[in-house]
């Protein structure tokens, strides 16, 4: 069974960090394009960062060089590095896999995290 479990979520004060961590299983990891996304309450989902099977790399500008996403294939996990958080990155955090082609989509289910002016 395909199975995406992210961690390393929680509360933090504006301007420090968190990484947050997705550990996969039941899909050929390496072949898999991944991706973090994140939604506040009342907004819609909206893409943080992604990174293809190639190690190609893509963010949203409200996070371009300060967070940072990469991918151990060893380990069939990919990762979420979160520097100089704001208050407006407040949301819960998701993990997504997307097969070659993007054609089968696959979701965790998500870890909360919380910036504090």
């Amino acid at each position: 069974q395909v199975q995406l479990v992210e961690s390393g979520g929680g509360l933090v004060q504006a301007g420090g960090s968190l990484r947050l961590s997705c550990g996969t299983s039941g899909i050929n990891f390496r072949t898999y394009a991944m991706g973090w996304y994140r939604q506040a309450p009342g907004k819609q989902r909206e893409l943080v960062a992604a990174i293809t099977s190639g190690n190609s790399t893509n963010y949203a500008d409200s996070v371009k060089d300060r967070f940072t996403i990469s991918r151990d294939n060893a380990k069939n996990t990919v990762y979420l590095q979160m520097n100089s958080l704001k208050p407006e990155d407040t949301a819960v955090y998701y993990c997504n896999a997307k097969s070659g082609g993007w054609i089968y989509v696959y979701w965790g289910r998500g870890t909360q995290v919380t910036v504090s002016s």
